[in-house]
């Protein structure tokens, strides 16, 4: 491990800080008193800022006001190649502080983007990592925000090769009372199958002295993967304070009687990857979980799989299951709930109740009373497709949402191919027609089953905007289609090594029948065999239950010659923000732009061609002597999209003669 502070810029760093200390906006920066603070923006994870400065009258003239380059770009990392950067900054204690797909944690000026010190975790660059992202830090102050000295303040974060470390907010050096020199081992108490497939790729959540993390697991290796735990450690001494795990362990688990035990002992993940959120007032953290292992075959987890694709509502300082909602019911679509729960008051019949909500890859949107769990719109269990594969017994309902859908979930038919030519479309009506597809929820098949919405969403890790004060749930939300096969064991290597399947992912799934094989389903040309838009900007009124607009989000610009560009709306990962200005700020797009949208009309107001892929989520906040307002977004690539590469964290702000407009 490594660390560095510029000694040549101690002085700008002090000069910094007494200007940032000057300001009225910024008395101590905890992160409760910052304008983003939070992964989420606020505790809440609303992503809405109260700024203005910007908005939509002058955001035209947004600019460029400073540029910081990470250096990383995978030098000596084997899969640099798969290396994305999907990070979100944080503000607090004067400073923004970041991390790369490799955890080196960074603390910049947020007026000038100047490095203040940065610390190397030191990752072993020759691992095979399931996952090649890192989404950002947390922050940490003790009860007593006027105390002082080495590590008053931390940041925290988990690693990919499964730590987590505590660093000093001042300085970045280890913190040296916590764990072991700084760091605790997550791998320790937990069943490790093949360690480079255990880690951490969302912040922790904090609350008061605890620490709590869940894990980013990889998937389709195997059905006794490790196990999703989900855990809380002492802020101080990173002394593990309790523990809990989504899957059944024992006959006394409160999901044991929809498991059998003896195949839940083989099971694993049902992991928490996502970000949680912290509910201070309730003393709850909301943890979104994923499918129990593997993804696309459950013939060896019988039953609904109680916990996995589930939002959990846990005591936090305990860890006590207080209530929960599964929201799929024995996965086989790998449609984890990936977003982060969104915590703030919706009203019910002219009542503010406390709600969380919660966004999810089939593209239905859930709203909980966050006290007790009891749904605030309607949830009814449906009928869906059942399986035809030998061994497996998919559940024959479905929870669906009676809020609208922010994807379409009718069965696509033959007759609804697309293409750019009438040979091409052609092509498209012969994948569709032969694939197995009854709509949403079609269970994996031997023959390929067409999965719409695909596994990457609907709504991914990017989550949504809640718009508290308008009652909207603004999100940018896939909508591409996906090819699934169960591969005969027997078949899989031939099948792998056979050069045929060009844009396919393989699952060994070890420990069951069958392998896995998943793609997008594209045209000759590369383009979805479905009609666009595959990706869009969608806003949601809850208190009228109804979709207010919903826009293209990305063009085919890279994918197609000059003259056929589109914006016929492209997939892509990352997540918007909204602001007091009226605006949607959101990258996300495999176009690499970074786009403005107004809130009430969905109208694009600016754009900004980026030099890398913006696939990450980005934050506004004020700072200096003027409370100049910046908005950040990360631009590195996304290694799996296959967008441009980059070490990007671009700051934009008005010129001062533009920002008088309202």
């Amino acid at each position: 491990m490594t660390y560095s502070a510029r000694s040549p810029r101690a002085a700008a760093v002090s000069l910094a800080a007494l200007a940032l200390a000057a300001s009225a906006r910024t008395p101590a920066q905890s992160p409760a008193a910052s304008d983003w603070g939070y992964y989420g923006g606020d505790m809440f994870g609303q992503r809405f800022s109260s700024l203005d400065q910007i908005n939509r009258a002058n955001v035209r003239h947004l600019t460029v006001a400073w540029t910081y380059r990470t250096g990383e770009l995978g030098a000596g990392y084997v899969q640099a190649r798969r290396l994305t950067f999907e990070a979100t900054p944080v503000l607090a204690f004067g400073r923004l502080y970041l991390e790369t797909g490799t955890n080196i944690v960074i603390a910049l000026d947020p007026v000038t983007g100047q490095e203040l010190w940065r610390f190397d975790p030191r990752v072993d660059r020759t691992r095979r990592y399931a996952e090649n992202t890192a989404r950002g830090v947390s922050v940490w102050t003790g009860a007593d925000p006027r105390q002082s000295g080495p590590c008053a303040r931390r940041i925290f974060t988990g690693t990919i090769d499964a730590r987590l470390l505590a660093l000093d907010a001042e300085t970045g050096k280890p913190c040296a009372d916590f764990g072991s020199g700084g760091q605790v081992d997550l791998t320790r108490g937990i069943r490790i199958r093949d360690r480079p497939a255990y880690l951490v790729t969302s912040p922790p959540a904090i609350y008061a002295n605890v620490v709590i993390v869940g894990s980013a697991i990889g998937d389709n290796r195997a059905a006794d993967v490790e196990r999703g735990v989900i855990r809380g450690f002492d802020a101080v001494t990173g002394a593990l304070l309790w523990s809990f795990d989504p899957l059944p362990d024992s006959p006394a688990h409160p999901a044991a009687t929809e498991w059998n035990l003896t195949q839940a002992a083989g099971t694993g993940a049902g992991n928490a990857w996502g970000v949680m959120s912290v509910d201070e007032e309730h003393a709850l953290v909301l943890v979104p979980t994923g499918s129990a292992s593997p993804d696309f075959y459950g013939g060896t987890r019988l039953g609904s799989n109680r916990f996995a694709d589930s939002l959990l509502a846990l005591d936090a300082r305990t860890g006590r299951l207080v209530w929960h909602q599964q929201l799929v019911h024995h996965d086989l679509w790998d449609y984890d709930l990936a977003a982060q729960p969104v915590l703030g008051d919706v009203d019910v019949r002219g009542v503010p109740v406390p709600a969380v909500i919660e966004a999810t890859k089939t593209g239905m949107l859930y709203v909980f009373d966050r006290t007790n769990g009891a749904p605030l719109f309607p949830v009814s269990e449906r009928p869906v497709p059942r399986s035809f594969v030998p061994g497996e017994h998919a559940w024959p309902t479905q929870p669906f949402s009676a809020l609208p859908a922010l994807v379409p979930q009718r069965r696509v038919e033959p007759a609804d191919a697309w293409g750019l030519t009438f040979w091409d479309r052609g092509k498209c009506r012969e994948k569709l027609a032969a694939l197995r597809n009854e709509g949403i929820f079609t269970p994996p098949d031997t023959r390929g089953t067409l999965e719409f919405p695909g596994y990457a969403g609907g709504v991914n890790w990017g989550g949504v905007v809640f718009d508290e004060q308008r009652g909207r749930v603004i999100a940018a939300v896939n909508d591409v289609p996906m090819e699934v096969t169960l591969v005969p064991a027997a078949d899989f290597e031939a099948q792998q090594r056979s050069g045929l399947y060009r844009h396919a992912e393989f699952g060994r799934q070890a420990g069951t029948p069958y392998a896995l094989r998943r793609e997008p389903l594209l045209s000759p040309w590369g383009l979805p065999c479905t009609p666009p838009p595959w990706g869009t900007l969608v806003s949601v009124d809850l208190n009228a239950g109804r979709i207010v607009w919903q826009v293209p989000l990305g063009s085919t610009e890279g994918f197609t010659p000059w003259p056929l560009v589109r914006d016929f709306g492209m997939p892509g990962m990352g997540g918007p923000i909204a602001t007091a200005g009226d605006l949607v700020l959101v990258g996300a797009a495999i176009d690499s732009y970074f786009r403005a949208f107004d809130i009430e009309t969905g109208r694009e107001l600016w754009k900004y061609k980026l030099p890398a892929g913006g696939q990450a989520t980005p934050m506004t906040y004020r700072a200096g002597k003027d409370e100049r307002q910046y908005i950040v977004i990360s631009a590195g690539g996304h290694g799996a999209l296959g967008t441009p590469r980059g070490d990007y964290v671009i700051a934009f702000a008005l010129p001062p003669a533009a920002r008088a407009a309202r």
